[in-house]
């Protein structure tokens, strides 16, 4: 996939403790987190989570990112203001594929309080194991990069 082994994790105070397993998921499996916090349950904002964890990825610092917070959602809309971004929300594994073959999604955002840790794990599993597959798929990516 790629030498960049760097994936970028943020989440809000919701999902914490799947985040933290998620780094301890993908470290097993030889990748590098870079886990940006936060580390305290107090109430915070995910915007600024999700932004700051797309701006790693934009600049190449990590090659890909994994975010979350309650359902996803907001983190991920906040991901995808960054430019270059294409984040997805996915609870299921054959969305997670997806989103990599077919859109070449650089972040995946996951809501803590829509699956379980097995899914969860599952669903990054999905997510890292699949390759872009280009062709047809590339020249809608361009089209959503436009």
């Amino acid at each position: 996939m790629t030498a960049n082994k760097r994936i970028a994790l943020s989440s809000d105070h919701a999902a914490i403790d799947l985040r933290q397993a998620i780094a301890a998921h993908i470290k097993a499996a030889g990748w590098e987190p870079v886990d940006i916090g936060p580390t305290s349950t107090e109430s915070t904002h995910y915007p600024k989570h999700g932004k700051a964890a797309a701006e790693l990825v934009a600049s190449g610092d990590c090659a890909l990112g994994i975010i979350l917070c309650g359902t996803g959602q907001g983190i991920m809309m906040a991901a995808n203001k960054v430019p270059g971004i294409r984040c997805g929300v996915c609870s299921d594994t054959f969305s997670a594929g997806m989103i990599r073959a077919h859109n070449n999604a650089n972040i995946l955002s996951i809501g803590a309080r829509v699956v379980g840790e097995g899914l969860a794990l599952d669903i990054v599993d999905a997510y890292l194991n699949t390759e872009f597959e280009g062709g047809r798929h590339a020249t809608r990516v361009d089209m959503i990069e436009a």
